[in-house]
């Protein structure tokens, strides 16, 4: 069953907009899910933090991807007083030059927390680049699965994908 609360706190940020929007990894949509506009939201960022946190295992480091996810894996850190590390895309060019930010030894669970999954590839490659770095990661947990392609990318590289939202909940009876 959806997240009924969720969804209408996503609406009511309105960060379900309808129209016809370019995706980041170039199809189109007749309809966008704002991140920015839900991240920024006090009350959508307590529900997800909750929502994400009853799906964390008692054994599991959390991981955000940089930027999107960041909000969302620092308010589910505060949530379950959990420690958390981000994902960078790429290493940075200077400080430290890593890739993984935060204290992360060999051989630690991470599940790794993400806003939106379209096709699925940048968990993918926030995954492997934990997995790189020592993690065991084996799960990804979004906000939202626009089911397009995400779960079974995943499902190719032995990563099971949880959502609090499809994008079928989201757009169920809404108004376009």
């Amino acid at each position: 069953m959806a997240n009924t609360e969720l969804i209408a706190a996503l609406r009511d940020a309105d960060a379900v907009q309808f129209g016809e929007f370019e995706l980041s990894h170039g199809g189109t949509s007749n309809y966008y899910v704002d991140k920015y506009l839900f991240e920024t939201d006090p009350r959508c960022l307590k529900l997800i933090a909750e929502a994400f946190a009853e799906l964390v295992a008692d054994d599991d480091k959390l991981a955000g991807v940089a930027l999107g996810a960041v909000p969302l894996v620092a308010a589910t850190a505060v949530e379950t007083g959990k420690p958390y590390v981000i994902a960078r895309k790429k290493a940075k060019e200077y400080g430290t030059a890593k890739r993984i930010e935060g204290a992360l030894e060999e051989g630690e669970h991470v599940v790794v927390l993400e806003d939106i999954a379209t096709t699925g590839q940048s968990a993918v490659d926030a995954v492997e680049a934990l997995r790189d770095a020592g993690a065991v990661v084996d799960r990804v947990i979004v906000v939202v699965d626009r089911q397009e392609g995400a779960e079974e990318l995943l499902a190719d590289h032995d990563i099971e994908l949880q959502s609090l939202l499809t994008a079928d909940d989201l757009l169920a009876d809404a108004d376009r």
